[in-house]
């Protein structure tokens, strides 16, 4: 997902699927596809997602969580895994 530069007010503490969206420069539907991905941390209240402004802030600041690193890192990984010799031919170019 690409992100808009956005500033990003404050003022509460969870934010809708649909602010969300608007703060990213994205779709709502990407949204609620990231969040039903495992890859958006956000609780359900009632019928409703709603995403911690911390989630946000870390998003548009490009934080990395632990587990996004760790993910990153099991890819990068198997990719090396399962191709290292192509790269290394790759390289050689």
């Amino acid at each position: 997902m690409v992100y808009k530069n956005t500033e990003i007010k404050l003022n509460k503490n969870y934010f809708s699927v649909s602010e969300a969206a608007k703060m990213l420069g994205v779709t709502r539907v990407a949204v609620i596809k990231q969040i039903k991905s495992g890859r958006l941390s956000a609780e359900k209240v009632g019928h409703q997602y709603m995403i911690p402004a911390k989630v946000i802030v870390d998003i548009v600041t490009n934080t990395l969580t632990d587990k996004l690193k760790s993910e990153i890192s099991k890819g990068v990984s198997r990719v090396i895994s399962d191709y290292g010799e192509t790269l290394k031919m790759l390289g050689k170019e």
